[in-house]
Protein backbone atom coordinates (compact mmCIF):
# COMPACT_ATOMS: atom_id res chain seq x y z
CA UNK A 1 0.00 0.00 0.00
CA UNK A 2 1.45 4.04 -1.38
CA UNK A 3 0.92 6.34 1.56
CA UNK A 4 -2.13 7.71 -0.21
CA UNK A 5 -3.88 4.37 0.18
CA UNK A 6 -3.06 4.05 4.01
CA UNK A 7 -4.24 7.94 5.05
CA UNK A 8 -7.45 7.09 3.25
CA UNK A 9 -7.69 3.07 4.70
CA UNK A 10 -7.47 4.83 8.27
CA UNK A 11 -9.51 7.51 7.28
CA UNK A 12 -12.51 5.53 6.85
CA UNK A 13 -11.59 3.14 9.86
CA UNK A 14 -11.97 6.24 12.22
CA UNK A 15 -14.90 7.48 10.46
CA UNK A 16 -16.67 4.21 10.85
CA UNK A 17 -15.36 3.16 13.69
CA UNK A 18 -16.69 6.38 16.06
CA UNK A 19 -14.76 5.46 19.40
CA UNK A 20 -10.76 5.91 19.82
CA UNK A 21 -9.02 2.99 17.40
CA UNK A 22 -5.98 1.86 18.61
CA UNK A 23 -2.84 1.80 16.37
CA UNK A 24 -2.12 -1.89 16.78
CA UNK A 25 -5.57 -2.48 15.42
CA UNK A 26 -4.87 -0.40 12.80
CA UNK A 27 -2.02 -2.07 12.19
CA UNK A 28 -2.97 -5.42 12.22
CA UNK A 29 -6.50 -4.94 10.08
CA UNK A 30 -4.12 -2.87 7.27
CA UNK A 31 -1.00 -5.09 7.60
CA UNK A 32 1.87 -2.48 6.78
CA UNK A 33 4.25 -0.88 9.34
CA UNK A 34 3.51 1.15 11.62
CA UNK A 35 6.04 4.16 10.22
CA UNK A 36 3.42 4.13 7.24
CA UNK A 37 0.67 4.14 9.85
CA UNK A 38 2.08 7.06 11.82
CA UNK A 39 3.05 9.24 8.46
CA UNK A 40 -1.19 8.76 7.44
CA UNK A 41 -2.23 9.85 10.71
CA UNK A 42 0.10 12.74 11.11
CA UNK A 43 -1.08 13.56 7.76
CA UNK A 44 -4.43 13.49 8.56
CA UNK A 45 -3.66 15.66 11.43
CA UNK A 46 -2.45 18.38 9.32
CA UNK A 47 -4.65 18.47 6.46
CA UNK A 48 -7.79 18.43 9.24
CA UNK A 49 -6.16 21.61 10.98
CA UNK A 50 -4.65 23.97 7.97
CA UNK A 51 -8.44 23.17 6.15
CA UNK A 52 -9.93 24.79 9.51
CA UNK A 53 -12.42 21.78 8.92
CA UNK A 54 -15.44 20.59 11.26
CA UNK A 55 -13.61 17.31 12.54
CA UNK A 56 -10.32 16.63 14.14
CA UNK A 57 -8.09 13.81 14.97
CA UNK A 58 -7.50 13.73 18.36
CA UNK A 59 -4.83 11.31 19.75
CA UNK A 60 -5.45 9.18 23.38
CA UNK A 61 -2.93 7.42 24.08
CA UNK A 62 -1.73 4.87 21.54
CA UNK A 63 -5.56 5.50 20.34
CA UNK A 64 -7.14 8.09 17.60
CA UNK A 65 -10.41 9.11 17.27
CA UNK A 66 -12.46 11.79 14.92
CA UNK A 67 -14.05 13.99 17.50
CA UNK A 68 -16.07 17.37 16.62
CA UNK A 69 -14.33 20.56 17.09
CA UNK A 70 -15.44 22.49 19.90
CA UNK A 71 -16.41 25.56 18.40
CA UNK A 72 -19.30 23.93 16.89
CA UNK A 73 -20.80 22.58 20.04
CA UNK A 74 -23.91 24.36 19.58
CA UNK A 75 -24.83 23.34 15.94
CA UNK A 76 -24.36 19.63 17.16
CA UNK A 77 -26.03 19.80 20.12
CA UNK A 78 -29.30 20.69 18.76
CA UNK A 79 -29.13 17.11 16.66
CA UNK A 80 -29.78 16.07 19.51
CA UNK A 81 -33.16 17.08 20.97
CA UNK A 82 -35.26 14.49 23.02
CA UNK A 83 -37.53 12.43 20.87
CA UNK A 84 -35.98 13.14 17.82
CA UNK A 85 -36.76 11.23 14.84
CA UNK A 86 -33.10 9.84 13.22
CA UNK A 87 -32.21 7.93 10.66
CA UNK A 88 -29.87 5.30 11.05
CA UNK A 89 -26.75 5.10 9.63
CA UNK A 90 -26.03 2.28 6.60
CA UNK A 91 -23.45 0.40 9.16
CA UNK A 92 -26.40 0.86 12.06
CA UNK A 93 -28.99 -0.38 9.01
CA UNK A 94 -26.45 -3.12 8.13
CA UNK A 95 -26.20 -4.66 11.83
CA UNK A 96 -29.94 -4.22 12.36
CA UNK A 97 -31.03 -6.22 9.35
CA UNK A 98 -28.26 -8.75 10.25
CA UNK A 99 -30.23 -8.93 13.80
CA UNK A 100 -33.72 -9.07 12.31
CA UNK A 101 -33.03 -11.81 9.69
CA UNK A 102 -30.39 -14.18 12.10
CA UNK A 103 -31.73 -13.44 15.52
CA UNK A 104 -31.00 -14.84 18.05
CA UNK A 105 -27.26 -14.26 17.30
CA UNK A 106 -23.92 -13.09 18.69
CA UNK A 107 -22.14 -10.43 18.91
CA UNK A 108 -19.45 -12.40 17.22
CA UNK A 109 -21.68 -13.67 14.54
CA UNK A 110 -22.62 -10.49 13.44
CA UNK A 111 -18.68 -9.12 13.53
CA UNK A 112 -18.40 -12.28 11.66
CA UNK A 113 -20.78 -11.33 8.73
CA UNK A 114 -19.77 -7.74 8.69
CA UNK A 115 -16.49 -8.38 8.69
CA UNK A 116 -15.89 -5.70 11.20
CA UNK A 117 -15.93 -5.00 14.70
CA UNK A 118 -19.84 -4.10 15.88
CA UNK A 119 -19.54 -3.35 19.69
CA UNK A 120 -20.46 0.63 19.07
CA UNK A 121 -23.03 -0.26 16.58
CA UNK A 122 -24.47 -2.95 18.79
CA UNK A 123 -24.37 -0.34 21.84
CA UNK A 124 -26.19 2.46 19.70
CA UNK A 125 -29.47 0.05 18.75
CA UNK A 126 -29.24 -1.10 22.32
CA UNK A 127 -29.42 2.52 23.69
CA UNK A 128 -32.01 2.99 20.73
CA UNK A 129 -34.20 0.71 22.16
CA UNK A 130 -34.51 -1.26 18.74
CA UNK A 131 -32.61 -4.41 19.64
CA UNK A 132 -32.25 -6.29 23.46
CA UNK A 133 -30.03 -9.12 24.77
CA UNK A 134 -32.89 -12.07 24.95
CA UNK A 135 -30.46 -14.64 26.79
CA UNK A 136 -26.93 -16.34 26.74
CA UNK A 137 -25.84 -19.06 24.74
CA UNK A 138 -24.83 -22.13 26.33
CA UNK A 139 -21.21 -22.15 25.11
CA UNK A 140 -17.82 -21.18 26.65
CA UNK A 141 -18.00 -17.78 27.78
CA UNK A 142 -21.75 -17.72 27.73
CA UNK A 143 -21.54 -14.80 24.95
CA UNK A 144 -24.70 -12.69 25.07
CA UNK A 145 -27.44 -13.10 22.27
CA UNK A 146 -29.22 -10.11 20.66
CA UNK A 147 -32.66 -10.06 18.77
CA UNK A 148 -35.18 -7.41 18.38
CA UNK A 149 -37.68 -5.09 19.70
CA UNK A 150 -41.37 -4.16 19.94
CA UNK A 151 -39.64 -0.11 19.40
CA UNK A 152 -38.09 -2.13 16.25
CA UNK A 153 -41.38 -3.44 14.82
CA UNK A 154 -42.75 0.76 15.26
CA UNK A 155 -40.24 2.00 14.17
CA UNK A 156 -40.44 -0.07 10.48
CA UNK A 157 -44.41 -0.25 11.06
CA UNK A 158 -44.24 -4.08 11.30
CA UNK A 159 -46.69 -6.00 12.96
CA UNK A 160 -44.58 -8.89 13.31
CA UNK A 161 -40.97 -10.11 12.35
CA UNK A 162 -43.40 -12.26 9.39
CA UNK A 163 -43.82 -9.16 7.75
CA UNK A 164 -39.95 -8.66 7.21
CA UNK A 165 -39.15 -8.49 3.37
CA UNK A 166 -38.28 -12.21 2.18
CA UNK A 167 -34.42 -12.32 1.50
CA UNK A 168 -34.35 -13.45 -1.89
CA UNK A 169 -31.76 -16.70 -1.48
CA UNK A 170 -33.99 -17.83 1.86
CA UNK A 171 -35.98 -20.70 -0.09
CA UNK A 172 -32.62 -21.83 -1.74
CA UNK A 173 -30.41 -21.93 1.98
CA UNK A 174 -33.61 -23.56 3.56
CA UNK A 175 -33.73 -26.45 0.56
CA UNK A 176 -30.00 -26.86 0.58
CA UNK A 177 -29.80 -26.93 4.60
CA UNK A 178 -32.95 -29.57 3.91
CA UNK A 179 -30.69 -31.97 1.42
CA UNK A 180 -28.05 -31.69 4.01
CA UNK A 181 -30.05 -32.65 7.52
CA UNK A 182 -28.19 -35.36 9.57
CA UNK A 183 -25.04 -35.30 7.30
CA UNK A 184 -21.67 -34.78 8.68
CA UNK A 185 -20.19 -31.09 8.45
CA UNK A 186 -17.22 -32.71 6.61
CA UNK A 187 -18.65 -34.36 4.36
CA UNK A 188 -21.13 -31.58 2.89
CA UNK A 189 -19.13 -30.03 0.43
Amino acid sequence: MNITEVKSAVESMLFIWGDPLDLKDIEDILQVERVKIDEAINSLILDYESEDRGIILKKFGDSYQLKTKDKNYQYISSLYKPNTHRSLSDAAMETLSIIAYKQPITKIEIEHIRGIKSSYIINALKDRGLIEVTGKMDKPGNPLLYGTTKDFLSYFGLKSLDELPKLPYDEDLRSLEKDHEGEDEDEIE
